[in-house]
């Protein structure tokens, strides 16, 4: 029986840590070759350089440093056609038999356009979700039509896929990697957590990811202003920030936390937390303030309550806990002091995470083998019939 050689690509410390118990179980089984690719912020010094990480357990297969210092978005695309032309011979040298590709950055747009030009079938992990305040909404839904397979989070994210035109068969509902990874991972003690972050919690604590939100009016430095004038009137609590993706504006945002990190002795900062450490982090703070998909997506099965700024995630499916804010000091304020109110910590107990679900990575593994390569590239419309009354 051929072995079926499965490439994964990844560029960020966050979609890395999402796949992470998808690239064990597919070097752990021995009918599927794993081909690691790492590019991105992961080859870059000024992100941490969180390609090292991975080495510790996992062989790579391929690193495309892309050039990231510019940060701005002609930049970006420059580093598109970069990846492109090079992830082009990798694919190739390679023979990969499909390519698993995660989220929206416009690093992964680039590889769905790579291995679709090189006929290779794409696996699309979270498609069908809406982020209206970021321009990866489009490029997520751009993805998905170049895509063969899709591994959606919900039922209703599922819908949303074969409502694109994608054939039913194609579509599976696994739920959230990452909420797999929370209930298999075993979380630091609050001392080795405290080791770890050099610095001992105090008895209130946040941990800040603020990301530019792409699509806004404001300026990176004027959205993330707006945070920060709200943070100083926390002096009382610990601020544990995880610093900004590669997103154009990132080194902007970057470079005032570093700032505000000098001049505040309650506030430590962090480029990289890894995942074991920033999944800890959820466990012993008090709630999670920012703009990540994580504080969607995961930080709900802490039962811990997420301050969700802006639009960078509206449209997404949401628990009980998460509190949403626009970008204003004022109103982030009030929703920081309201997690401590009574009726918002039961609010949060009595939540439910809508992206959990059993045996994501397995479910996914299972689809990965189940289908032949020209089966999958030999795509069809599927059309929704609307009866309409006139």
């Amino acid at each position: 029986m051929k072995i079926k050689r499965i490439a994964i690509i990844t560029a960020t410390r966050a979609e890395y840590g999402l796949l992470k118990p998808l690239i064990q179980k597919v070097q752990e089984d021995t009918s599927l070759k794993l081909q690691l690719i790492v590019t991105g912020a992961h080859l870059s010094h000024s992100f941490g350089e969180t390609y090292k990480e991975i080495e510790k357990e996992f062989s790579i297969d391929a690193k495309i440093p892309l050039d990231l210092e510019a940060n701005t978005q002609k930049s970006n695309s420059l580093a598109m056609a970069k990846l492109q032309s090079e992830l082009t011979q990798t694919l190739d040298e390679l023979d990969s038999d499909i390519l698993v590709i995660l989220g929206d950055r416009y690093e992964m747009l680039t590889a769905a356009t790579v291995a679709f030009m090189l006929h290779i079938p794409i696996a699309h992990i979270h498609g069908g979700e809406i982020t209206e305040g970021a321009q990866d909404d489009s490029i997520r839904h751009a993805i998905t039509k170049l895509s063969h397979l899709h591994f959606t989070t919900t039922e209703v994210y599922k819908k949303r896929v074969i409502q694109m035109g994608e054939e039913p068969w194609r579509v599976a509902n696994v739920g959230a990697l990452g909420v797999e990874s929370i209930k298999k991972l075993q979380l630091l003690s609050q001392e080795a957590f405290e080791e770890s972050i050099g610095v001992t919690l105090k008895e209130k604590n946040l941990l800040i990811t603020y990301h530019p939100q792409t699509l806004a009016i404001q300026s990176p430095h004027e959205q993330f202003s707006e945070v920060l004038q709200a943070l100083k009137h926390f002096d009382d609590t610990l601020l544990i920030f995880t610093k900004a993706n590669a997103d154009a504006g990132g080194k902007v945002i970057n470079a005032m936390i570093d700032d505000f990190v000098s001049k505040h002795t309650n506030a430590i900062a962090f480029t990289s937390l890894g995942q074991l450490r920033y999944f800890s982090a959820l466990k012993y703070v008090d709630g999670v303030v920012g703009n990540s998909s994580s504080g969607i997506l995961e930080v709900p099965s802490f039962h811990k309550p997420t301050i969700n700024i802006g639009d960078r995630q509206k449209g997404r499916l949401q628990a009980d806990s998460i509190i949403n804010t626009p970008i204003d000091s004022h109103a982030i304020t009030k929703a920081i002091e309201s997690i401590y109110y009574p009726e918002m910590q039961q609010r949060v107990q009595k939540s439910t995470n809508p992206y959990e679900s059993e045996n994501t990575s397995q479910k996914i593994i299972e689809n990965l083998k189940k289908y032949k390569k020209q089966t999958l590239l030999k795509k069809g419309y599927h059309d929704i019939c609307y009866n309409y009354v006139l």
